[in-house]
């Protein structure tokens, strides 16, 4: 290959590269540049056209017409998978391309966009899997020579740099756009204006778990969250997070007892394209994707033992492969575990890791439940009443004194997610206008219809008397699978009724060993 040799050409090479290298919009760098090109090559239009091979197609992503002559280009070109195939070999070949636009060779007439008209010199533009198409076109056949061409073909691989940038420059565009639309609709659900709002409770029964949060924050150090389920433990893993220097940094949530066994390495550290049946692109797991952030991992005590294992790695170096790939990568995370279970017995069983144990519960915070702290139940059932009042009837409601009464004396063993539940359904009972807090306690749970079917569910009092969480927690569920005859999911179904994540309720019922089909079978009899 010949090489520009004078200052002039040098000059202008290097300025495509400048301006090639500035990670922007191609179609800025191609405006930016056409002025100096001119100089050198006496193009009417120049065009950078992209090969999107999965949508089988080739898109026009700039065009620049000399003076001020324009062309309307259609946007895109649709291919045939033998079209796009020669195309890639053309592409990765590296070979210019001089004619007419809309003459008789295939390829050109392939490259061109069918508005063009002409002499054209192409050039093929490939980067890794970026393959794209770099046209200038002239006013008369005897416009381009030898010496234009080379100096096109020098300018193949700073274009192929420009298309690259591109690629990457709108890649993080859609993931900020969607990052802040998640974010959005986050808070909308939540009723705020930011994340880091003040915690209900931080003032009476949270406040030695709020002095905690705010020793530890600062440091990098795991914390280990123990509390019963609905305590609200993900609300502490957030306050750390907001008060940490890494507050301007993602916050991941992963539940792991919603995660299918055979899935939780793949949802943890990723897996490479092909790795296992099914997995037919590359996938970042949760750790590459909470880099520079905070890790939450709520129900810990749910891992397997091989995720385990290489928990473990993580948090002791910082590397990991993905599930299928060689390469080692490096993460920085902070880990903040959370689990209703009792990690101490697990190690004694030998169903948790002792040296994992000392690894994430360096600084453990101990959540009470909301029945060891019904000083907050007032203002928690305020804010909540507030909520439910402006997204069903548009205006905030209020819960009356001898409400509050029935409130205190509720032993909450479902905790502030009960409570969050008990008070959306008195909203609704109230149709928004206000709150049937009576009612709504008083048929927590709807009863279960008499039935003359041997098979039944088993029936128990609302109010539970001094069990165990995991049996109230078992009745609980067994009576809303009985009122909605084993439904989880929708508006009827239990989860909704209880007021938690359909994946959460299964995987509960799968620790407790509740068979939902038994309650459909009380449906059918």
């Amino acid at each position: 290959m010949k090489a520009l040799s004078t200052p002039k050409e040098m000059q202008l090479l290097l300025d495509v590269w400048r301006e090639a290298c500035r990670h922007i919009e191609i179609g800025e760098f191609v405006a930016r540049i056409a002025p100096r090109l001119g100089e050198r090559i006496p193009f009417r239009l120049v065009v950078v056209r992209r090969v999107e091979l999965e949508r089988q197609r080739i898109e026009s992503l700039a065009s620049v017409s000399r003076g001020s002559a324009s062309t309307q280009l259609r946007a895109r070109t649709e291919c045939t998978a033998s079209e796009l195939d020669r195309l890639g070999r053309w592409c990765r070949g590296g070979e210019m391309l001089a004619g007419s636009a809309g003459e008789r060779d295939p390829l050109l007439r392939l490259l061109c966009p069918p508005e063009l008209t002409g002499p054209v010199l192409a050039g093929p533009l490939a980067s890794g899997q970026e393959l794209g198409i770099l046209l200038f076109c002239a006013e008369s056949a005897e416009a381009f020579g030898p010496e234009h061409a080379e100096v096109v073909r020098q300018l193949l691989d700073p274009f192929s740099v420009a298309l690259v940038n591109d690629q990457r420059f709108h890649e993080l565009a859609r993931l900020r756009e969607a990052a802040l639309a998640d974010n959005q609709a986050l808070l909308s659900r939540l009723d705020r204006q930011e994340i880091s709002e003040s915690i209900v409770g931080a003032e009476q029964g949270l406040r030695t778990v709020l002095e905690r949060v705010e020793k530890v924050a600062s440091t990098d150090a795991p914390v280990l969250i123990l509390g019963e389920t609905g305590s609200g433990k993900e609300v502490i893993a957030r306050a750390i997070h907001a008060r940490s220097p890494r507050h301007s940094g993602p916050i991941v949530r992963v539940n792991c007892g919603a995660i299918p066994t055979e899935l939780v390495d793949s949802e943890l550290f990723g897996h490479e394209k092909g790795s296992f049946t099914g997995a037919i692109a590359m996938h970042r797991g949760w750790f590459e994707r909470a880099d520079g952030g905070t890790l939450f991992l709520d129900e810990i005590g749910e891992l397997p033992a091989a995720a385990q294992v290489r928990l473990l790695r993580i948090l002791q170096d910082g590397t990991f492969e993905r599930v299928g790939g060689q390469q080692t990568r490096t993460v920085d995370v902070r880990l903040v575990a959370a689990t209703h279970r009792n990690l101490e017995d697990m190690v004694a069983a030998g169903s948790f890791r002792q040296d994992l144990w000392y690894r994430i519960s360096v600084f453990p915070i101990h959540l009470p439940p909301l029945r060891e702290r019904p000083g907050d139940i007032p203002h928690l059932a305020e804010h909540f009443a507030a909520s439910a009042g402006k997204r069903l009837g548009g205006a905030p409601l209020a819960v009356a004194r001898e409400d509050l009464a029935l409130l205190l004396d509720y032993p909450w063993p479902g905790n502030v997610r009960e409570l969050a539940a008990v008070i959306e359904r008195a909203a609704i009972l109230g149709d928004g206008k206000h709150l049937e807090l009576a009612a709504a306690l008083g048929n927590a749970v709807p009863a279960a219809p008499r039935l003359s079917s041997p098979v039944s569910a088993p029936s128990t009092p609302l109010h539970p008397g001094p069990d165990s969480l995991e049996t109230a927690m078992r009745r609980h569920i067994e009576e809303a699978l009985t009122a909605t005859r084993g439904r989880i999911e929708g508006e009827q179904g239990a989860a909704r009724m209880l007021g938690i994540n359909p994946h959460t309720l299964r995987a509960r019922m799968r620790k407790l060993g509740i068979d939902w089909q038994r309650y459909r079978r009380v449906e059918s009899g």
